[in-house]
């Protein structure tokens, strides 16, 4: 079975080697030694979200941190092409759902697009504290699927900004039901940044697919059925991983 993983603040393991002796506290030491119990003898993944993991063995347990001696260290390195995801928000936590899927399939990037047809709009407070709830989530996914680097939530973007985006990447798809081409028929770059675009429930409106294919992306479909906006982007990272990432 896999070790648990936790997260722990870059700056208590920075250095660390086999021997070296890491305390694992706050919320992730009280989950860890409370919710999970785990106890002396014990092994489990110190992450810091960066690429750099440690697997250690608890050598002591208190009621809310675990001693940890570290046994092997390594970093995940930096996967390339950079995959990045751009998901319309949408209703029914759907945008939400679509993110956790897309961190356990490997994706290094999220962001938040509020497309013209998003019926959810992230104005003042609501701002915040919705981009903290996708920042929360991708975490956790991350935990789940053992990853040592935690995807960035970048800030919420514009039709016109991502257009700026997609005329730098190596690669930029937009998903369409419409569209002709198969995303499957795509040739990945080696390097750079490859964005994957996804509107909302409403689809998105000829304008902003002009405004993408102008800056540089190509419309792509999946296959013959229409996805959900939960569904399609995760759908798209898994082709493009099974391309690529995961031979």
């Amino acid at each position: 079975m896999t070790l648990p993983l936790f997260l722990i603040d870059p700056a208590v393991v920075a250095g660390a080697a086999a021997g070296s002796r890491v305390v694992l506290d706050g919320p992730e030491g009280r989950h860890a030694a409370t919710v999970r119990r785990i106890g002396v003898g014990e092994q489990v993944m110190l992450a810091d979200g960066a690429g750099l993991r440690l697997t250690c063995a608890v050598v002591a347990a208190g009621k809310a941190d675990l001693e940890l001696s570290v046994v092997e260290v390594d970093r995940e390195p930096e996967a390339q092409p950079r995959f990045v995801l751009v998901q319309a928000l949408a209703k029914g936590d759907r945008d939400d759902q679509a993110i956790e899927a897309a961190t356990e399939f490997g994706v290094d990037e999220v962001v938040p697009w509020q497309a013209s047809r998003s019926i959810v709009q992230w104005r003042g407070e609501r701002a915040d504290k919705a981009r903290r709830k996708w920042e929360s989530t991708v975490v956790a996914a991350a935990k789940q699927s053992r990853r040592a680097r935690v995807p960035v939530v970048a800030e919420l973007a514009t039709t016109k900004a991502l257009a700026t985006r997609v005329g730098s990447a190596a690669a930029a798809y937009v998903l369409h039901e419409d569209a002709t081409q198969s995303l499957a028929a795509q040739v990945l770059p080696a390097t750079g940044e490859v964005l994957v675009v996804v509107g909302p429930e409403g689809g998105i409106t000829p304008e902003e697919v002009a405004e993408f294919e102008a800056a540089g992306a190509v419309t792509v479909r999946l296959g013959h059925t229409v996805l959900r906006s939960s569904s399609a982007g995760p759908a798209a990272l898994a082709v493009l991983s099974a391309a690529g990432r995961w031979r």
